[in-house]
């Protein structure tokens, strides 16, 4: 989970210091749970409810589903936002920039490949 709240922090472009004085709680207490060394309780997850309604709790307890409940302004039912990668490990990694993807090409062994627009 600590690391969906990273994510989450970097979508929505705030600090650990700003989202404890946000939530009201301690800025030491974002950063453990950011580490890893704790984890969020009842009250810190409430309060995110409250303070970001558009975040899916769900998404960032169990990873399932998308980061936000509805569509953002910023993307469309037919264009989800490419806003992760999944690399071979099945751990997923945020794309660091806001550029879309316009070609992906797949290589294959045999030397023919498929272009993906």
């Amino acid at each position: 989970m600590n690391k969906r709240l990273q994510q989450f922090l970097a979508a929505e472009n705030i600090s650990q210091s700003l989202l404890a004085d946000t939530l009201g709680v301690a800025r030491a207490g974002i950063s453990h749970i950011l580490a890893g060394r704790n984890k969020p309780g009842y009250d810190f997850i409430e309060s995110l409810m409250l303070h970001y309604p558009d975040l899916n709790i769900e998404w960032l307890i169990t990873g399932k589903g998308r980061m936000y409940n509805g569509p953002r302004a910023d993307e469309s039912p037919e264009n989800p936002p490419v806003n992760e990668i999944i690399t071979s490990s099945n751990e997923v990694k945020p794309i660091e920039n806001k550029k879309g993807i316009a070609k992906i090409i797949v290589y294959y062994t045999d030397g023919t490949f498929v272009e993906l627009q």
